[in-house]
């Protein structure tokens, strides 16, 4: 059975003291290990004023699963990666490539860690600092802690929350990370990043997620830099809140809920407006209340439908009007809930709370209720 090639990827930058020495680790100690997989190191430099790419290139004589690319000058973390990935896709035929450091910060024990999750069938798999076994270096002052755990924290939020992911993944800012190339990586869109440094992360991230990739953390005890430069610039906080920020609001599921939201509130106007006027008029309260939400659902239904899932929206009459029925169905559930929900509140609270109980509702009960029914059953994608 041949054998599939993980192709370790190792960005650098005035690295020349810890170059050489892991790359020999790598080759006689963590690859003779790795039975079942053809191993080989990829190093990007940036043409390393100290003259890192000169100790690979002598050391290209002894190994020949090393290669090397050069930039003609400093491009970045996140652009080194991005050739890199290219290159061992195309002129190395990786099925996994694995991002490493070269200084000893990422332990090289973690390659057949990662490689063996990725055999049980991981498409990605992460090193975490932030799950049982991992853990960050005790050396960090209090800036890089806090960089690390509030940062982390933040970007999950942005990019993830309420979704499953925001719970599965617990160190979006790690730098350790094997991805499956098949359907994954060479899916990827990597011409068109945000950020070219540190932030990179967070957009490889985000696309391995959208993609579907199956995800696996396995503990990471990051070690302190014991030389070189740090890819971590002044500007990073800035460089990585801009981009999670700019692949939330640009992500079409985002757009859509924004659109879903502004429909929702044209909905609640009608539907506080002619609430309003049923009550002054004197009908019942739960008729009342059965009338309002009505009108709003068919709101609701004629924007979402022309707008919000435009690219799934019926124009044949007979399909609107299947579709509505249906949607009057399933809307029967927030029809139910706001009904029920409402009168009770009012009469519990009183008449003169009413307006407050009608947003509350909505907010919620009703929106999460909706947006799960416009998702999965009305407009849902064949």
């Amino acid at each position: 059975m041949q054998k599939q090639t993980a192709v370790v990827i190792i960005p650098t930058y005035n690295e020349a003291k810890t170059i050489g020495k892991m790359i020999d680790y790598l080759f006689t100690k963590t690859f003779p290990t790795i039975k079942n997989w053809s191993c080989q190191i990829l190093v990007v430099d940036d043409t390393s004023p100290d003259g890192t790419y000169k100790i690979v290139q002598k050391l290209q004589k002894k190994y020949k699963n090393l290669h090397l690319y050069l930039n003609p000058k400093k491009m970045g973390i996140g652009y080194a990666y991005v050739v890199g990935f290219k290159e061992a896709i195309k002129k190395l035929g990786a099925d996994v490539v694995i991002e490493f450091d070269g200084d000893f910060q990422h332990p090289p024990e973690m390659v057949p860690a990662m490689l063996k999750e990725i055999d049980k069938g991981a498409d990605y798999v992460l090193g975490s600092r932030k799950i049982k076994g991992g853990m960050d270096p005790k050396g960090w002052g209090f800036k890089r802690l806090f960089f690390s755990e509030v940062g982390g924290l933040t970007a999950r939020f942005i990019l993830f929350f309420p979704f499953k992911s925001f719970f599965q993944i617990t160190d979006p800012t790690t730098g350790l990370k094997a991805s499956r190339v098949k359907n994954f990586v060479d899916r990827m869109d990597m011409d068109n990043l945000y950020s070219k440094g540190f932030a990179y992360k967070m957009e490889f991230l985000y696309q391995m997620v959208k993609l579907g990739a199956k995800i696996k953390e396995v503990p990471l005890k990051f070690q302190l830099r014991s030389a070189g430069e740090s890819k971590i610039s002044s500007e990073t906080a800035k460089n990585v809140l801009k981009t999670v920020i700019l692949l939330r609001w640009r992500d079409k599921t985002t757009q859509k809920f924004l659109k879903f939201g502004t429909v929702g509130f044209v909905g609640y106007l009608v539907n506080a407006s002619t609430l309003w006027y049923f009550a002054k008029i004197g009908f019942p309260e739960w008729s009342s209340w059965l009338l309002s939400t009505e009108l709003a659902v068919i709101s609701n239904f004629t924007w979402n439908n022309l707008w919000t899932f435009k690219e799934e929206k019926f124009t044949r009459v007979i399909d609107v009007l299947k579709k509505f029925l249906q949607f009057n169905l399933t809307s029967a559930g927030a029809l139910g809930i706001q009904t029920i929900v409402g009168t009770i509140l009012t009469m519990l609270l009183g008449s003169h709370y009413r307006q407050l109980i009608l947003p509350l509702v909505i907010v919620f009960l009703v929106l999460p209720y909706n947006w799960l029914m416009y998702n999965k059953v009305i407009w849902k994608k064949k």
